[in-house]
């Protein structure tokens, strides 16, 4: 099968060796971050268990076009970012979405049908408020740090492991991690805050997997399970892990769930 080109956005891609499942994966990063993050672990992973394994970095993120006016970028903006490489895949992909990437992903479902999506530490259907809240409380210094990158400041490597890790980290892969961050689209978050909630009646066609952190500070385990109790689904959370499931040192365990849950889904 040949490999689809993509001109109007980064699109990481990691093909099998050998046969290829008829079912492609795509995977959608969160806020401050881009494709890179899925490149790390998840995209070999994936690939070597027989799925072609693509990457988006959303419009002004990563290598894709429009950082120079990112803050114009809205969530429906990442939504047709989604659908244009979705579009360009073989088949209908699987979806799994990261944070901001998860709730990118329910935006999608409201208008497409997918094979099934993956929900991973996603914002809720109720939005960011709740959680903003929770960490300006909890994690003031943390939030100062955000607020800062979103305007293109930089946060410090410590507010870095903090957002992301609860088991330890390479000072290597963090300053890596830390190259690969940046801004993120005011914009965006006003519309997970206040705007366009998802209709979670046209999300639930979909088959989902929701997936959660214990000791996650940004969108907090109790979140993860509003969301599964608002599509009618189990939450799954895992013990002793922070924000970023895709680059914790346990990594491997949100990814195999994911696996046995693929192989399960109907064709």
């Amino acid at each position: 099968m040949n490999m689809p080109r993509f001109e109007h956005h980064e699109v990481l891609v990691r093909a099998p060796a050998g046969e290829m499942r008829p079912t492609p994966l795509l995977f959608v990063h969160g806020a401050y971050t881009a494709a890179w993050c899925w490149e790390e672990h998840f995209l070999p992973y994936f690939a070597e268990a027989g799925y072609a394994a693509y990457a988006v970095s959303l419009s002004g993120h990563g290598g894709s076009p429009g950082c120079k006016h990112l803050d114009s970028f809205s969530i429906d903006d990442y939504v047709r970012d989604v659908a244009t490489v979705a579009a360009a895949l073989p088949a209908p992909p699987v979806l799994i979405g990261h944070s901001m990437g998860g709730f990118v992903v329910q935006k999608y479902l409201e208008d497409h049908v997918a094979p099934g999506a993956v929900l991973m530490c996603a914002v809720p259907p109720q939005g960011l408020l709740s959680a903003g809240l929770g960490m300006m409380f909890a994690k003031p210094d943390l939030m100062k740090d955000l607020n800062s990158m979103m305007s293109g400041g930089k946060a410090s490597l410590e507010t870095l492991r903090d957002a992301l890790f609860a088991q330890p980290v390479a000072l290597d892969d963090l300053k890596r991690f830390y190259k690969g961050s940046q801004a993120e689209s005011h914009r965006a978050l006003w519309d997970m805050s206040l705007f366009g909630m998802p209709r979670t009646a046209r999300v639930k066609r979909t088959s989902l997997l929701v997936q959660g952190a214990e000791l996650d500070h940004l969108i907090p385990a109790s979140l993860v399970e509003m969301t599964a109790r608002s599509y009618d689904v189990d939450a799954h959370i895992f013990p002793g892990l922070g924000h970023g499931l895709m680059l914790e040192r346990d990594w491997g365990k949100p990814a195999r769930q994911i696996l046995d849950w693929l192989q399960e889904l109907k064709p």
